[in-house]
């Protein structure tokens, strides 16, 4: 890690649980406008990835210790891409969202103001339903008096991706990127376990995307996605950022 500001001071600690991601692939021009300076797009086997994630937050605590009642447990839904940013010799892959839906005014107020991400507060629910015979999640929102959704099921137990795997890629990122208004850029390293996923036997987007995230992203989520995973999670740590040249 070195040859880069860094901050070893955990702004967030949290569970993050039942995570469901739908992955779309995308031609790079369409997100190259999002890409925070000092990074690059990344891809997987030469396909630009855009990423839907919905997932549950608990035990959520400030620098490791401060509850914030009635704001511990809560949905996330986000839409992500993927970055890559050479320290020295190495190469450090994240994350950058594009738009960060959380039933949390609260939430979302605080993390525009640290991090300057594009959070939303809009009413949100989510089911989880789970048997002998599989896992079936949903996570949805309600924008504009209209409920959206996306829903994921699997079979079987999770296995761990295999080493240089797509399931991988899409998981395994534990760096984040957020471009910031003055046109600099905020690192914060996502600390969390790795994540045996399922295989989604089932997955889909429903609803409108277009108000939210604009006519050509909107678009691309109406195309059933190239493939879908699910994750039991793990407990998480979220460090303050850093300014990077």
């Amino acid at each position: 890690m070195s040859g880069a500001p860094k901050s070893d001071s955990v702004f967030l600690s949290a569970e993050w649980r039942r995570l469901v991601f739908l992955n779309y692939a995308v031609g790079p021009a369409l997100l190259q406008g999002y890409v925070p300076r000092g990074t690059e797009l990344d891809s997987f086997d030469g396909k630009t990835y855009i990423t839907l994630v919905g997932f549950c937050f608990g035990s959520t605590r400030l620098f490791g210790r401060i509850a914030l009642p009635f704001h511990s447990e809560f949905e996330e839904v986000n839409l992500r891409f993927y970055v890559r940013r050479e320290v020295g010799s190495g190469v450090r892959r994240g994350v950058v969202f594009i738009k960060e839906i959380v039933p949390k005014p609260a939430i979302a107020l605080t993390a525009r103001f640290v991090y300057g991400e594009n959070y939303v507060p809009l009413p949100m629910r989510h089911k989880i339903q789970s048997s002998p015979k599989g896992l079936d999640l949903e996570y949805a929102w309600k924008h504009h008096g209209t409920w959206s959704q996306i829903v994921a099921s699997a079979n079987g137990a999770e296995k761990r991706p295999g080493e240089n795997s797509l399931e991988e890629y899409i998981t395994e990122h534990h760096w984040g990127y957020s471009r910031q208004k003055s046109g600099g850029t905020i690192e914060y390293r996502v600390e969390h376990d790795h994540w045996p996923v399922r295989i989604a036997s089932a997955a889909r987007f429903e609803g409108d995307t277009i108000e939210l995230y604009g006519e050509a992203l909107g678009e691309a989520l109406t195309a059933p996605p190239d493939s879908a995973y699910i994750a039991d999670g793990s407990s998480v740590k979220v460090y303050r950022g850093a300014r990077i040249p």
